[in-house]
């Protein structure tokens, strides 16, 4: 008899759909550790605009690929793979269990498919080059180049999303092959139980602005202008993200502080909308209603209906 395959259960969902208070609880009942599924916590220093799990939370439940880096440092999708499973393998040898957490999509599908990601340097003088062509012909340029190169990546990655079309084409320079070719898929050797938190949209607007309020209360404006202050500059990826970005105005004096908030709850909506098309994506997913107070015990009658190895199958 084939021993079980180890379990990894993901939970997924919206910004401010309720995956902290969640995965909280379900590590707490399951003996797990926290492995954090997201672009942006990885950075020190910026707590209150990524939402980072306080203090307390991290003390209540251990927390892995939290305050990796500093914020002027490269961080890319292949080495937090690696280092996520790495941080897996170290929580299974534990005889704890697995949580993946977060709302960065492209990291979750990277670790859940097995991405076999292109080991490609940093071409900056190439990336250069392009942002100039973004700024001078409009993104929509540089996405109809890719277009013609790599369809397939094309389709999935988003027009306005001008640094992953830069990353597809720096890829097919420095290689001559399509990204899309070169990222190809093994999946790991788990079973693997995706949970994606899902809330009514007018609920999570409300519950997205109501949070950014309390950013705000917290000294979000007092948190991004000390980033500035060290010597972290706007053009940064960490800085020309979703709740830093839009405070830029601010700080050049063109806007008001109250224009700055409203922008960032309206970015915030839009980023949630498009999250849900990485979610539904992923291996053996269950949509789960954040409303309800019963989800552990939901939780429990799926982990008991799961058969005790995965199909196996690549994707090439």
């Amino acid at each position: 008899m084939q021993a079980p395959q180890p379990l990894i259960i993901a939970i997924v969902g919206p910004t401010a759909v309720g995956k902290t208070a969640f995965s909280l609880d379900l590590a707490q009942a399951l003996n797990g550790e926290i492995v954090s599924v997201d672009s942006r916590l990885v950075y020190r220093g910026m707590d209150i605009g990524t939402a980072k799990p306080t203090p307390a939370e991290q003390a209540l439940v251990k927390h892995h690929l939290i305050d990796v880096v500093n914020p002027d440092q490269e961080y890319s999708l292949a080495t937090y793979q690696a280092a996520a499973y790495a941080a897996i393998a170290q929580i299974q040898q534990q005889a704890k269990q697995p949580i993946l957490v977060g709302g960065t999509g492209q990291y979750m599908a990277a670790l859940l498919e097995g991405w076999s990601i292109p080991e490609v340097a940093p071409n900056y003088e190439l990336r250069t080059r392009y942002e100039q062509q973004a700024t001078s012909e409009g993104h929509t340029a540089l996405h109809q180049q890719l277009q013609t190169i790599d369809p397939e990546a094309a389709k999935a990655i988003d027009p306005t999303n001008v640094r992953r079309v830069i990353r597809a084409l720096e890829v097919f320079h420095e290689t001559g092959q399509p990204i899309s070719q070169l990222q190809r898929r093994n999946p790991p050797p788990y079973r693997i139980l995706t949970l994606d938190l899902e809330r009514p949209r007018d609920e999570l607007y409300a519950r997205i602005d109501q949070r950014v309020d309390v950013m705000v209360r917290e000294g979000l404006i007092a948190e991004v202008w000390a980033l500035i202050r060290q010597g972290y500059g706007w053009e940064l990826p960490s800085m020309s993200g979703l709740g830093y970005a839009e405070f830029r105005p601010l700080w050049q004096g063109q806007q008001s502080a109250g224009a700055c908030i409203s922008q960032l709850k309206f970015n915030t909506h839009r980023f949630a909308r498009k999250q849900g098309a990485w979610f539904r994506r992923l291996p053996n997913r269950v949509s789960l209603d954040a409303r309800h107070t019963d989800l552990l015990a939901q939780m429990q009658a799926l982990l008991a209906a799961m058969p005790e190895h995965a199909p196996t199958h690549t994707d090439h």
